[in-house]
């Protein structure tokens, strides 16, 4: 394994206790953006390949994981693909290509959100504190059982807000994090029309300035899981020109 730079812990880190991880074989980027971020008192550790940076992620269970799309050996996409199999981290991916493919394609293995090379390292750091601004799964959880917070169920289709958990029939479905808000968004207000903006500013907890359309990546990940056919949908209507609908299911 690589040397890696080791995190620089920030006084009062540990009132926030976010961790970040940024994976980069551009050592002096990946530097630049670790600094950047122990400023707003993270801890942050650097990789600088795809192998150790899935080391280092099951070690240190990060909230975040800023991530190179080009990584050498173990790109960038792949190295996302095996973190969704353990962590519910926020990924957001650097990509040094500005096409919808590519954007398509990052999103689809369970990214949260992409900026393209250049970009700005406090609008990297804005963007990730906006998405920290909602809780941990866990910490969720918490907060929603002290509420009493009853299941929403919509047909065969049961969400579990306190717990964050959805079942059809029963049967689990894994989402990932921002799958899961947008249809805990959609379904506290079923019958209700959310314009993508809207959407966007409830799971990411403020007014988005990225491209609204990653909305609808996750919501086609969120029909694939849910087995919903957008011809023919039993929970979630798209309304053309508008945005989407919970329906009460069939």
């Amino acid at each position: 394994m690589k040397a890696m730079r080791q995190p620089t812990e920030s006084p009062n880190a540990h009132v926030r206790g976010y961790r970040a991880l940024v994976v980069d074989d551009e050592i002096a980027l990946a530097d630049v953006v670790a600094s950047y971020l122990e400023r707003e008192q993270f801890e942050a550790t650097v990789a600088s390949n795809g192998a150790d940076a899935l080391a280092v992620a099951r070690e240190l269970d990060p909230d975040v994981v800023i991530l190179d799309l080009g990584l050498p050996g173990i790109d960038g996409l792949e190295v996302c693909r095996q973190l969704r199999t353990f962590s519910d981290a926020y990924v957001v991916m650097l990509t040094a290509r500005d096409t919808e493919m590519d954007t398509i394609v990052g999103l689809t293995v369970g990214a949260d959100d992409y900026i393209t090379k250049p970009f700005s390292p406090r609008e990297l750091v804005a963007r990730i504190r906006a998405m920290l601004r909602r809780p941990r799964i866990h910490h969720t959880a918490d907060a929603a059982s002290q509420t009493g917070a009853p299941p929403r169920n919509l047909g065969p289709l049961c969400i579990n807000v306190a717990a964050r958990d959805v079942t059809i029939d029963g049967e689990p479905i894994l989402l990932t994090r921002t799958e899961f808000d947008i249809l805990d968004a959609l379904s506290a207000r079923p019958g209700i029309v959310l314009s993508r903006r809207q959407l966007l500013d409830i799971v990411r907890d403020g007014p988005w300035v990225g491209n609204e359309h990653l909305v609808d990546v996750h919501i086609g990940h969120l029909r694939r899981k849910l087995g919903d056919d957008a011809a023919q949908p039993r929970f979630i209507t798209t309304v053309r020109g508008v945005g989407y609908r919970m329906e009460v299911g069939q």
